[in-house]
């Protein structure tokens, strides 16, 4: 018996790790003119190219109870264990329909063995505890040794991000006109983070630079108190200046290399263009 993997398509984790570690992806989906299109379907490059000239923002929805149930199925039939690491509760209504459909899944298959985390965040601060689920899999570990290595990495990861206007925030609601506005006169920048398993601030900058520099002293001082194990750097419509952001800030504070990783249209729309970085510690950071 064997533990399978399964998160969602918020987690933006690349592909090539997808397939090495084998982890399943359920999909949330993106609402554009009647349609609803799976968000593992988007070209991102594309998407985002026409982001600035979207007059209404599409909406996005959480995958349904039978997603779950399909990707959960099959799993059990072959008698293996379902860990499903997701996206925060408090973000997105897709863990309790993972919830609904290992209720499901379990009314068939009596006995059947699925445990799911909540990761408390989004994008690759959730794949971090993805990862860390898999790996454990892919060692041999059992269902509550994946389940203990996924909760044990959300206490020591950590999402920062900066969006480059409030113009999004305020289009999808998460902010109001006025903010937006005087925002926009005194040039003020937020520091994004997950607090509790809800979006919060770490903190307010003038100038998307200095914000960028804020970020990294914020690792920085992480990373001196908790020690470091990984990091990415994360975009929005905004490869190039990611790019510059990894080498410059990032990577001398990993001492390596630093992948550049988008992050996907279900969370991008409501930031709208951004750099972020993602990291894990040794010790736990909170």
């Amino acid at each position: 018996m064997t533990v399978a993997v399964i998160t969602d398509s918020a987690s933006s984790l690349p592909q090539a790790d997808l397939d090495r570690l084998q982890i399943g992806v359920v999909t949330l989906y993106v609402n554009e003119d009647g349609h609803s299109v799976p968000e593992t379907d988007i070209d991102l490059p594309v998407f985002y190219g026409r982001l600035p000239e979207m007059r209404i923002l599409p909406t996005t929805s959480q995958p349904s109870p039978g997603d779950f149930a399909e990707a959960f199925g099959p799993i059990v039939d072959r008698g293996d264990d379902v860990l499903a690491v997701l996206i925060s509760a408090k973000m997105s209504s897709t863990f309790h329909a993972a919830e609904m459909g290992a209720a499901s899944t379990r009314e068939r298959h009596p006995g059947a063995r699925i445990s799911l985390v909540d990761s408390e965040s989004t994008a690759m601060q959730e794949g971090f505890a993805v990862l860390a689920a898999a790996e454990c899999a892919a060692g041999g570990g059992d269902l509550v040794e994946c389940e203990v290595a996924a909760r044990a990495t959300v206490s020591r990861t950590r999402f920062l991000f900066a969006p480059a206007s409030l113009e999004y925030l305020s289009r999808g609601g998460r902010i109001s006109k006025a903010a937006r506005l005087l925002g926009s006169v005194l040039r003020i920048v937020p520091i994004l983070t997950a607090t509790d398993g809800a979006t919060g601030v770490a903190g307010t900058v003038r100038t998307h630079a200095r914000a960028l520099a804020r970020m990294a002293t914020l690792m920085a001082a992480d990373i001196d108190r908790c020690g470091f194990r990984r990091a990415v750097v994360q975009t929005v419509a905004d490869d190039e200046g990611a790019t510059r952001f990894a080498s410059e800030m990032i990577e001398p504070l990993a001492g390596s290399s630093v992948p550049v990783v988008p992050v996907g249209v279900v969370v991008g729309i409501h930031v709208g263009p951004a750099i972020g970085v993602a990291y894990e510690t040794l010790d736990p950071i909170r």
